[in-house]
C-alpha cells in the first residue's frame, strides 16, 4: 500500500487569490443555474406548459391588438 493520504502524491499549493475567485466563480455559476432551474424545471418536467401563468397582456381601458 502506497504511503500518505494520496498515495505519495502531494498536490501543489495554490495561491489564495486563485482559490477565493475559483470559489466565487463557482457559487456564481451555482446559484445561476438553481435560478434557471426555478424558472425551467416545472416546463422541463412536463408539470405546466411555457405559455401558462405569463397573465393578461390586457390593459385596462385599451382595446387589445390581437
Amino acid at each position: 500500500m502506497p504511503a500518505g493520504q494520496y498515495g505519495g502524491y502531494t498536490p501543489p499549493k495554490v495561491p489564495g487569490f486563485y482559490r477565493f475567485w475559483s470559489k466565487a466563480i463557482g457559487a456564481t455559476a451555482f446559484f445561476w443555474m438553481m435560478y434557471c432551474a426555478k424558472q425551467d424545471l416545472p416546463v422541463v418536467l412536463g408539470l405546466r406548459h411555457p405559455w401558462d401563468g405569463h397573465g393578461h397582456h390586457h390593459i385596462e381601458g385599451k382595446e387589445s391588438e390581437h
